[in-house]
C-alpha cells in the first residue's frame, strides 16, 4: 500500500503520508464469464450461502490477450478454445488478504504437495527451456516403458499355452500365412484370433516386418512358444512403436485442445501425468498388450469432438472399436453426445448431421469387415468372426476381478451355480444392470441438449446467426459432460457387464485420469483421480504378481505418485474421499504385508486375490456414483437439467457456439440468492456485464 501520487516505497510510508491510499496488488485472475475461453469440464469446491455473499466477480485483466471487453467479437470467436474450468475451492469467511491469505496458502502448500512433475516443469520454464519439456517428457516415458519391458511378461516360460505375449505373436503368425477367411476359424483352441479386424491387420503388418528381419520368429506352426532374445526384443519394440505413433500424439493433442486456454506450464504438467499412468504402463509394456492403440484412437475421437469435427471423431471411434471390442464401454456416452448434438442443432441441421454420421459410421464398419463379407468371403466367415469377438460362452467373469459379480459371488450368492444351464438369463440380467448403470449419463447428455435447444428458440435469429451460420466447426454445448459420461458408462460396464477381466479397468481409468490432468492438487477431482488410479493398479496385482512384475509394480506406483504429488502414507480425514483413501491405503498395505509373511491355507488358495476384490470393488463403486453426481452437477451448471431454468447459462452457450458453460459456483450462487432474499454481488456484476455486452452486440 502507498499514498496516491506518492513515489515512495511501501517501507517509506509514514504518518506524514496519511492520505488516500491505494493497494498495489497483482492483477487478479479474470472470471471465466468475462473471457471468450470455453470450459470443457467443471469443478468447484464446497460452498455455502456465506461464500456467495462475500465473493464478487473478478475484474478483467488489463493485460489479457483475450477479448474480455468485447467477448463476442469476431476476434474473440477465432480464439475460441476448450479449457478446463478449475476454480479454487471456496473457503468460509469471505475473501482474505494480507498475511492471513499468505498463511492459508502456506498451510495448503504444506498439505498438498504440487508434485515432482509440476516442480520440474516450473524449473524448466524458469530456466528458459520450456520447449524441451515435451520432448524430454516423451523420451523419459519411452525409457520407462522400455525398462518395464525388460522384465517378464504374461505366460513367460509356461508351456504349452503360454500367455498374452504368445497370443499376440501367434496372431502375427496366422495373419501372414493364412487368408483372411481363415483368421477366425483356424485352431481356435490355441490362441485363436478373438479381436476385431483392425487388430488382425496390424498383426499382419507387424508379422510381415518381423519376417523380413528373421522368418523363424513367425514360422507357421513351428514358432509356437518361441522366446528367443531377438524375438522378444522385436515384440517389445512393436508395443513401444505403436504407442508412440498413436497414443502419445493423442495425449499431446488432448492437452493442446482441451487445455487450450490454460498456460503451457499446466499443459506440460497434464501431459506428464498422462504419460506415466501406471496401470497402462504395467499392462502394455509389462504384461504385454496393445491397449494404448485402442485408447489412443478413442482419445483422438474425443479431441475431434472437442474441435467440432464430429465426422472425423466418428471414424476414429469406429477404428477404436475395430481394434478392440472393449471400446464398446465408451459407445453409449459417445453415441449420446453425437445424438444430443443433432438434437441441439434442430430438425434441419440436426437431421443432416445425423445422416452424415450414420453414413460415415456404417461405411467405416463395412470397410473394416470387407475381407469377411460377401463377395470376398461367405457370410459364415463374418458370423464366425462375430462369435469369436463376443465370447459369451466364457462365463460372467474371469479369475478374480474387482466388479459387482465377483464381489457378490464371494459375499452374497454363487452366481454360476444359481444360473447353471440358464446362461442366457444371466446375460440378460447383466445387460439390464449395465444399462441401468450408464442410463444417468445418457439421459444427462440427451436431456441437456434438448433443453438447451428449447431455450434457444426465444432468440432463434441470433442463435442462427451466431451458432448455425458460422463456418467454424463447433462442439455440442454438452461437451463438458462428455468426460464424466465416459467415466460413468465405462465403469458401469466394468462393474456389471458380462465377461469382464482385470485389465478392463484401463477403460474407466482413461477418462478419470484425463479429468485428473486438469485438476488442482487437493481438490475433489484430484483426490478421486489419484485414488482410482492407485486402486486400479492394486486390483491388477494378482495378475502382475503372476507375471513376475512385482518390482515394476512398486516402481511405477511410486514414480507416478511422486510425479502428481500424492503421498499414500499421509492420513486424510478432511473429507469423505480423504477418509476413504486413508482406509483403503492402510488395507492395501496390510494385504501386501500379509502376502509376504503368510502362506494361504490349502483350502483357500485364492484368499489374497479375494481380499483384493473386497478392497477394490467398493472404491470402484464409489467412483461410479461420484461420476454420476458430478455429471448431475455439471449438467445443472450448464442449465440443461430439470429445475435449472433460472441459471441463465443458455445465453452464454448460444453466444459461444455451444462451447461455453457456466461454473457450478456461479449457478449455485444465483440459486442461493433467489431463495434467501439477498442479492449476490456476483449476480449484480454479471447482470451489468450482460447489459453492456448486449449493447455492444446491438
Amino acid at each position: 500500500m502507498r499514498s496516491r501520487g506518492s513515489t515512495r516505497s511501501p517501507k517509506g510510508t509514514g504518518p506524514s503520508d496519511a492520505r488516500i491510499s491505494e493497494i498495489l496488488s497483482p492483477i487478479p485472475r479474470r472470471h471465466l464469464l468475462q473471457t471468450s475461453e470455453s470450459p470443457t469440464w467443471l469443478h468447484v469446491g464446497l460452498h455455502s450461502e456465506a461464500n456467495f455473499q462475500a465473493r464478487c466477480i473478478s475484474p478483467a485483466s488489463a493485460t489479457s490477450s483475450v477479448g474480455s471487453v468485447y467477448p463476442y467479437s469476431s476476434s474473440a470467436r477465432r480464439r475460441l478454445a476448450f479449457s478446463a474450468l478449475q476454480q479454487l475451492d471456496l473457503t468460509p469467511g469471505g475473501s482474505q488478504t494480507g498475511s492471513s491469505a499468505s498463511t492459508r496458502r502456506g498451510q495448503e502448500d504444506s498439505q498438498n504437495d504440487p508434485g515432482a512433475g509440476r516442480r520440474w516443469v516450473r524449473w524448466m520454464h524458469k530456466q528458459g527451456m520450456k520447449a524441451w519439456v515435451v520432448p524430454l517428457g516423451i523420451a523419459t516415458s519411452g525409457w520407462v516403458k522400455w525398462c518395464i519391458g525388460l522384465g517378464d511378461y504374461s505366460g513367460y516360460n509356461t508351456p504349452p499355452i503360454f500367455g498374452d505375449y504368445e497370443a499376440q505373436r501367434h496372431w502375427m503368425e496366422l495373419t501372414i500365412h493364412l487368408p483372411p477367411r481363415q483368421w477366425y476359424t483356424y485352431d481356435p483352441q490355441y490362441w485363436g484370433l478373438d479381436y476385431p479386424p483392425l487388430t488382425a491387420y496390424i498383426s499382419w503388418l507387424c508379422g510381415k516386418v518381423g519376417s523380413l528381419i528373421d522368418p523363424s520368429w513367425f514360422a507357421f506352426e513351428e514358432s509356437r512358444g518361441i522366446e528367443t532374445y531377438n524375438s522378444k526384443l522385436y515384440m517389445r519394440s512393436t508395443v513401444v512403436a505403436l504407442d508412440m505413433l498413436v497414443y502419445v500424439p493423442a495425449l499431446y493433442a488432448f492437452t493442446r485442445v482441451w487445455h487450450r486456454s490454460r498456460s503451457s506450464r499446466t499443459q506440460h504438467v497434464s501431459l506428464l501425468i498422462l504419460l506415466f499412468q501406471p496401470a497402462l504402463l504395467l499392462i502394455d509394456f509389462g504384461h504385454f498388450q496393445y491397449n494404448s492403440v485402442m485408447l489412443g484412437l478413442t482419445l483422438l475421437a474425443m479431441n475431434s469432438f472437442a474441435a467440432g469435427l464430429d465426422l472425423v471423431g466418428a471414424v476414429f471411434f469406429v477404428l477404436s472399436l475395430g481394434f478392440k471390442q472393449m471400446a464398446l464401454y465408451y459407445a453409449p456416452a459417445i453415441g449420446s453426445y453425437l445424438l444430443g448434438k443433432c438434437i441441439f442443432l434442430g430438425p434441419v441441421e440436426g437431421t443432416r448431421l445425423f445422416v452424415r454420421l450414420a453414413v460415415v459410421t456404417l461405411s467405416s464398419f463395412i470397410l473394416l469387415f470387407a475381407p469377411f463379407l460377401p463377395p470376398l468371403a461367405p457370410i459364415s466367415t463374418f458370423l464366425a468372426a462375430i462369435s469369436r469377438i463376443f465370447p459369451f460362452s466364457r462365463g460372467i467373469f474371469e479369475d478374480k476381478v474387482a466388479n459387482f459379480w465377483c464381489f457378490t459371488n464371494v459375499t452374497l450368492v454363487k452366481w454360476k451355480p444359481l444360473f447353471l444351464g440358464k446362461e442366457g438369463r444371466l446375460i440378460k440380467v447383466s445387460a439390464a444392470l449395465t444399462v441401468a448403470g450408464f442410463l444417468p449419463a445418457v439421459f444427462g447428455l440427451l436431456w441437456g441438449a434438448y433443453k438447451t435447444r428449447l431455450r434457444s428458440r426465444s432468440r432463434e435469429s441470433e442463435a442462427r446467426t451466431v451458432s448455425f451460420e458460422t463456418t467454424a466447426p463447433t462442439p455440442s454445448p454438452t461437451l463438458p459432460l462428455l468426460l464424466y459420461a465416459l467415466l460413468t458408462t465405462s465403469m458401469s460396464f466394468f462393474l456389471f457387464s458380462f465377461q469382464v477381466h482385470e485389465k478392463t479397468i484401463l477403460l474407466p481409468l482413461l477418462p478419470l485420469t484425463l479429468l485428473l490432468s486438469g485438476a488442482t492438487a487437493g481438490d475433489e477431482v484430484y483426490s478421486w483421480g489419484v485414488l482410482g488410479n492407485v486402486v486400479g493398479v492394486f486390483s491388477m496385482w494378482p495378475l502382475l504378481k503372476r507375471d513376475g512384475l512385482g518390482v515394476q509394480y512398486i516402481a511405477a506406483l511410486l514414480l507416478w505418485s511422486r510425479l502428481v504429488g500424492y503421498n499414500p502414507f499421509r492420513l486424510r480425514f478432511d473429507s469423505f474421499v480423504g477418509l476413504l483413501s486413508t482406509v483403503v491405503n492402510v488395507a492395501m498395505s496390510l494385504l501386501h504385508v500379509l502376502e509376504l509373511v503368510v502362506t494361504p491355507p490349502n483350502r483357500y488358495p485364492d484368499l489374497f486375490p479375494v481380499l483384493n476384490v473386497l478392497i477394490s470393488t467398493p472404491v470402484f463403486g464409489f467412483i461410479w456414483l461420484w461420476s454420476i453426481k458430478r455429471g448431475i452437477e455439471v449438467g445443472w451448471a450448464l442449465g440443461g437439467l430439470p429445475g435449472s431454468e433460472g441459471l441463465g447459462a443458455v445465453k452464454s452457450v448460444r453466444r459461444e457456439h455451444g462451447g461455453r458453460a457456466v461454473s457450478l459456483g456461479h449457478a449455485s450462487g444465483l440459486a442461493l440468492a433467489g431463495t434467501s432474499g439477498y442479492r449476490d454481488p456476483r449476480r449484480r456484476a454479471i447482470d451489468r456485464f450482460r447489459g453492456s455486452s448486449v449493447g455492444i452486440d446491438e
